[in-house]
């Protein structure tokens, strides 16, 4: 499979080094002050959508960042040829602590033609948390395929973005981070839907490694923390979401927990309804179904989602949670704590996170072009061993290659000096060996060569007045 990721997306997010600060997670008491908000994308492009098609801006492949408020419509304008699939997401990151009303504060995604014909499903995505608010995303699609009968011409097409809410909810404006990625199509057949029972539905026991290994989850898809397989822990405070990462290739599905442990405090004694939160996303950053949510009465507590295999034709799968499941690439985890989890950690809980990545890795549908976002390289994969960000990633990348480069400076310049030495040394050599000339004083010549010159190096000047000013002592030539 092709992919072109890996000399390029290391640049990308370094840019992004200096700004990001130490990852949250250190103890402290809970409010929705010091709980971090969502991280959007350093780099990304702003824009302001328009409440009219004929003023839409244009929107190009990348991140974007917008803002949207309560009741509020936003369009954008995009230019999509008649081969390629195109998606469309949009993150939501109200203020932690922000009032949200379940199911009736969300926004509405769509993709539609210059007829106002809609391309595909809407997306809805919401909120189901109890109130609590937490960054919400999914995605919309114009996708090419025999199965479709419209939007497959080239043409001009519209983002549309839609708020809802309730007046009882909060009046605040919501940050937007919208990305636009196009995945390339296929050289050969398009694959099929994987066929009934393919596949296994019962969700197997969670991993027991008995090591449990440092994770730093952050505060969005930009900043998520890198996991593999193993039993990982973290800190969480009560209103905050935190954001990870593990890669899965084609083939190979996610068997997920995340949990809480038993409360110590001896004063609470509260049943919260949906206190724990796990949602799924998939590299277009398509939500792999609803998150679940879990209740908390003190004892140990657990939110589990086990996933479908990967496969390119799942996409014709009519099941939302295995149709999201179309590509390989980086999927990304959120666990989200209540705030009234503060009644039982009012300093932050740990949380364990059990990852669980099954099947082996298998060959992809065969891409036309880099497959990008869509795939999982050797990379991807030490990334995820090391539990580090993208940021941490890229500038060890960096690093790496400056090493690199400066030891093959170094080793240039080692092998120009022997080399200059052994020139030298034979002349030298040569001058003794020859019967002093008419004129000439008996020995080598004074300037350490034939004819009183030292041996010259491309781009050193012989005039004999510049070569009487240089050291007669052996080094390197001048200018290395």
């Amino acid at each position: 499979m092709v992919t072109g990721r890996t000399t390029y997306r290391g640049i990308a997010v370094l840019a992004a080094l200096a700004a990001v600060p130490i990852l949250p997670g250190t103890v402290g008491v809970a409010s929705a002050e010091n709980v971090p908000h969502y991280r959007m994308a350093e780099g990304a492009t702003k824009i302001a959508g328009s409440p009219e098609s004929t003023d839409a801006p244009p929107l190009h492949p990348g991140l974007h960042t917008d803002a949207i408020k309560r009741g509020e419509q936003k369009w954008y304008a995009v230019n999509l040829d008649a081969r390629t699939n195109a998606y469309f997401s949009a993150v939501a990151a109200p203020t932690p602590g922000a009032k949200v009303e379940d199911y009736g504060d969300k926004l509405t995604l769509s993709v539609q033609d210059s007829n106002g014909t809609t391309c595909g499903s809407e997306a809805r995505p919401s909120f189901n948390g109890g109130g609590m608010a937490y960054p919400i995303a999914d995605y919309v699609t114009r996708r090419i395929g025999a199965d479709r009968t419209e939007c497959q011409k080239a043409g001009p097409y519209y983002l549309v973005i839609t708020r809802e809410g309730s007046e009882t909810s909060g009046p605040e404006t919501w940050p937007l981070e919208i990305n636009y990625l196009n995945e390339p199509r296929l050289e050969g057949s398009t694959p099929a839907k994987p066929g009934q029972g393919t596949w296994s539905t019962a969700t197997p026991a969670p991993r027991t490694d008995a090591t449990k290994r440092g994770a730093r989850g952050g505060t969005g898809f930009n900043d998520a923390g890198s996991v593999a397989s193993g039993v990982w822990k973290d800190r969480i405070r009560p209103g905050e979401t935190r954001f990870y990462r593990v890669p899965v290739d084609w083939g190979q599905r996610l068997n997920l927990s995340a949990e809480l442990p038993n409360a110590t405090s001896s004063r609470a004694s509260a049943f919260l309804a949906r206190v724990l939160g796990l949602a799924v996303y998939n590299p277009a950053r398509g939500a792999v179904g609803d998150p679940s949510f879990v209740s908390y009465t003190g004892k140990p507590a657990a939110a589990k989602e086990f996933t479908a295999p990967v496969d390119y034709g799942n996409r014709f799968a009519s099941t939302d949670s295995v149709n999201a499941m179309r590509f390989a690439g980086w999927y990304y985890l959120a666990v989200s704590l209540h705030p009234d989890a503060a009644q039982y950690f009012p300093k932050g809980a740990e949380l364990t996170l059990r990852v669980d990545v099954r099947g082996a890795a298998k060959a992809g549908p065969g891409y036309a072009g880099p497959a990008g976002a869509f795939s999982v390289t050797p990379e991807d994969r030490e990334t995820a061993q090391k539990g580090e960000t993208a940021q941490e990633a890229a500038k060890n990348g960096t690093l790496m290659t400056v090493a690199y480069a400066g030891i093959g400076t170094g080793v240039v310049l080692l092998l120009g000096l022997g080399a200059w030495t052994l020139v030298a040394r034979r002349s030298a050599a040569a001058a003794a060996a020859s019967p002093a000339g008419p004129g000439t004083a008996s020995g080598p010549a004074a300037g350490g060569g034939p004819g009183g010159r030292r041996p010259s190096l491309p781009g050193q000047s012989t005039d004999s007045t510049q070569q009487a000013s240089q050291n007669p002592r052996f080094g390197p030539p001048q200018g290395w």
